[in-house]
Order: C-alpha cells, then structure tokens, then sequence
C-alpha cells in the first residue's frame, strides 16, 4: 500500500490542492465543512472524466450483449480453436465493438480515482469544526449511523444494475456481492472516503441515464 501511495503522490498533492481551495470557496458561502468540498470536487473530477465514462460503459455494455452469441460461437468451436477466434472477430466487426475499447478509458481513470483514494483516506481536516458534516462529527472516523456504507451498497447497486444487461447467474450473483462487499468495507473506512464513494455513484448513475436516456424513450415507444 506505501508503494502505491508513493506512485500517486502527485496525483494526491494535486486534489488536496483543489480539495483546500474548494473548501476555501465554500467556507466563504458560509459552508465550513469538508463535506461540501469533497462532493464538489467528486463531482468536478466525475464531469471531467465523463467522455472516459461514456466509452467504458458503453464497451462494457455492447460486450454484454454480444455475451450470448459468443458463448454459441464457443460451444460450437471449442474443438477448433483457430476458427473459434475467428468468428469471434468476426462477430466483433459486425457489431463494431472494440474489446479493448473499455480497458483504456478505465487505465485513464484509475490513476485519478487511486489519487482521490490516497488523499482522503488520511486526510487530516485542520480543525474539528472543518470535519463535521451533518450527522457526522468527524469524517476521519467511520459513519457512526453507517448510513453512509448502507448508501454505498445501494448506489453500487443501481449503478452495476444499469450497466449490467447479461442474464448469465454468475453476473447476477456480482450485481449483489459486490455491493455488499463495499458496504461491509465502508463500515471502517472514513467517513469522508466514504462520502466521495456515495457521491462519484450517484454521479456515475445521473451520467449513465443521461447516455441510455433515448434508448429508454424508444424502447417505452416500442412497447406501446
């Protein structure tokens, strides 16, 4: 962990700058917490990554509706497999789906994403006053509520299940493993990690409406 620490240090240096200079800004609107700072720079951080988002979920959820027809083309070739990936390129092609597409956007992000991650997880707030936010009196120490870890888990949730289009049970089962895997974390995390984590959700769910909107739209048309 000091490792990776040290790899994202300027990185990290970098969003405490902006996170201080936030806080600057809210303290002046009579807002004198961390809190607010923390969920505008998400926020600033989720939009300037946005063209990134939209090609990663976009990747992830072509592969997952190609998913079937790929399992066929497996089942069909498994004793060969030079024409196995053959068609499986083929079938790529057809759909226009590059499957590396969503590794980059996501090996963009990361660095930014651990950057947050290292600067908030020891976060010292200079006074106590600057660490309360609402129910919170302090967001270096865990929820005492753990309403935030429950909104965790729930935001991981709709968030995976917005994305996630494949029927397959081993899909189904991560859609809610996972989510109760973050919220069982977030029990002992900081309050203000934790609060960064609820806030890029909710982000990411707004942004992935905002792409599927019209799809939506057509599919009630259909429908009727």
């Amino acid at each position: 962990m000091e490792f990776f620490s040290t790899l994202f240090a300027p990185i990290e240096g970098l969003l405490r700058f902006v996170l201080e200079s936030l806080f600057a800004i809210t303290s002046a609107a009579g807002f004198a917490s961390y809190g607010w700072a923390i969920i505008l720079l998400t926020i600033i951080v989720k939009m300037a990554l946005y063209p990134l988002t939209v090609k990663q979920v976009k990747s992830m959820k072509a592969m997952q509706e190609l998913s079937p027809k790929m399992k066929k083309i497996q089942e069909k070739y498994k004793d060969n497999p030079q024409m196995m990936q053959q068609k499986i390129g083929a079938l790529y092609k057809d759909a226009g789906v590059n499957p590396l597409a969503g590794c980059l956007p996501l090996l963009i992000q990361m660095p930014i994403l651990m950057g947050m991650y290292y600067s908030l997880y020891n976060f010292s707030y200079p006074t106590p006053e600057s660490a309360y936010f609402l129910w919170m009196t302090s967001m270096s120490e865990p929820d005492p509520l753990y309403i935030l870890p429950v909104l965790s888990a729930l935001t991981t949730f709709l968030q995976q299940k917005m994305t996630t289009t494949e029927s397959n049970p081993q899909m189904k089962m991560m859609m809610f493993i996972m989510p109760l895997f973050i919220g069982w974390i977030s029990i002992n995390f900081p309050s203000g990690l934790v609060l960064y984590w609820v806030t890029m959700n909710v982000v990411q769910i707004v942004q992935q409406w905002w792409m599927y909107r019209g799809e939506d739209t057509a599919t009630k048309k259909e429908a009727a």
